[in-house]
C-alpha cells in the first residue's frame, strides 16, 4: 500500500462512444454486458453507483475525432486537435510527441513529486527490437517520465496485464503464456491500483472491432470487457480510490460505419470525489487535470 494515501485508476477504452439504440450498435444488444450496457442510452446519470459524464471528443474542431489526437489530449490536458487545428489518427507526428514530452501526465506527477505510477500494460520483446516503431500516444507519455515498461515477465509474474486481458492474441502468437481469466485480470489490476498513486491501463480491441464492423466479435468481446471492469471495481477500495472509465472517440457503438463516430464519448467515474471529479469533465482535456486534482 501507498502509504494510505489516494490513488486513482484510468481504465481507457479506444473506440468507445454513446451511441443510440439499434440494431447497429452492439452495447444495446448484447445479453448481460454489465457496466456497459448503458450506453444504448444516451443519458442516464448513475451506472453502477458510478457517475456518467458525456464527454466532447470533437475539441472544436472540424472532422472525425482519432486516436493519436484524442490520446494525446486525454494524456495530457492539452487541447491538441485546437493546437494544431486537425484531428490526426493513427500515432502522433512529431508536433504531437512535443505536447506529450512537454506534458505527459507520468511526467507531470513526478514533477509534483506523486507516485509511484504505472502503465499496466505489457509490452513484447518485438516492441523493444522492432525498427522502426510506430510509438502510440501512451508509449510516449511513459517515454517522457522516467518509468520504464511492464514486459512479459512482469505479466508471467502477474504485474502487468496485455492489452488483451485474457492473453489469448499473445498465445496466439506464440508466446508461452497462461491464459488469464476474468478474476484474474481483474486482480492483476486491482493489485496494481491498491500499490501505484496512478494506474493506467489500455485496451483497444474496442476500436478494431468497429473498423472491422464484426457483430460477433463485438458480441463475445462486449461482454468480457463489462466483466474486467465489473470484477475489478469489486476488489478496489472505492473510499480512498477513483475509478475512471474514458475513451478518445467514438467506434463500436455503430457498426453500420467503418469510421469512427461524431458522438460523444462516456466518462464514468467511480469511488472517491467522483460528483466533484465529474462536474470538472466536459471534453478530453479535462481528464488529466481531473486526475492531477484527484492525487494532489
Amino acid at each position: 500500500m501507498f502509504n494510505d494515501q489516494t490513488g486513482v485508476l484510468l481504465f481507457f477504452i479506444d473506440g468507445l462512444g454513446i451511441g443510440t439504440r439499434g440494431d447497429h450498435n452492439p452495447l444495446g444488444l448484447v445479453p448481460g454486458l454489465g457496466p456497459l450496457a448503458h450506453f444504448q442510452d444516451e443519458r442516464s446519470d448513475i451506472l453502477l453507483d458510478g457517475i456518467v459524464v458525456p464527454t466532447d471528443p470533437r475539441l472544436g474542431i472540424e472532422g472525425r475525432p482519432q486516436s493519436a489526437s484524442g490520446q494525446t489530449t486525454i494524456l495530457t490536458g492539452i487541447n491538441a486537435p485546437k493546437r494544431l487545428g486537425y484531428h490526426k489518427q493513427g500515432f502522433p507526428n512529431e508536433a504531437m510527441r512535443e505536447i506529450i514530452a512537454e506534458f505527459s501526465i507520468f511526467k507531470q506527477l513526478e514533477q509534483l513529486d506523486i507516485g509511484p505510477n504505472v502503465f499496466a500494460n505489457a509490452y513484447t520483446p518485438r516492441f523493444f527490437s522492432e525498427k522502426p516503431r510506430w510509438k502510440s500516444a501512451t508509449t510516449c507519455a511513459v517515454e517522457a517520465s522516467g518509468m520504464g515498461f511492464r514486459k512479459l515477465p512482469d505479466l508471467l509474474g502477474r504485474h502487468a496485464l496485455f492489452h488483451d486481458f485474457t492473453n489469448e492474441h499473445l498465445r496466439s502468437m506464440g508466446f508461452d503464456v497462461p491464459l488469464f481469466s476474468i478474476e484474474e485480470g481483474a486482480e492483476i489490476l486491482s493489485g496494481l491500483a491498491k500499490t501505484h498513486r496512478f494506474t493506467l491501463y489500455e485496451h483497444f480491441l474496442t476500436d478494431k472491432i468497429g473498423h472491422d464492423q464484426n457483430f460477433e466479435w463485438a458480441a463475445r468481446h462486449l461482454p468480457a470487457l463489462a466483466d474486467l471492469i465489473r470484477e475489478t471495481l469489486a476488489r478496489i477500495d472505492l473510499e480512498r480510490t477513483t475509478f475512471i472509465l474514458t475513451s478518445d472517440h467514438g467506434n463500436i457503438e455503430d457498426l453500420s460505419v467503418r469510421n469512427h463516430t461524431l458522438n460523444d464519448v462516456p466518462t464514468i467515474i467511480w469511488g472517491r470525489q467522483k460528483e466533484e471529479t465529474a462536474r470538472r469533465i466536459r471534453d478530453l482535456a479535462d481528464i488529466t487535470p481531473a486526475i492531477v486534482g484527484l492525487l494532489k
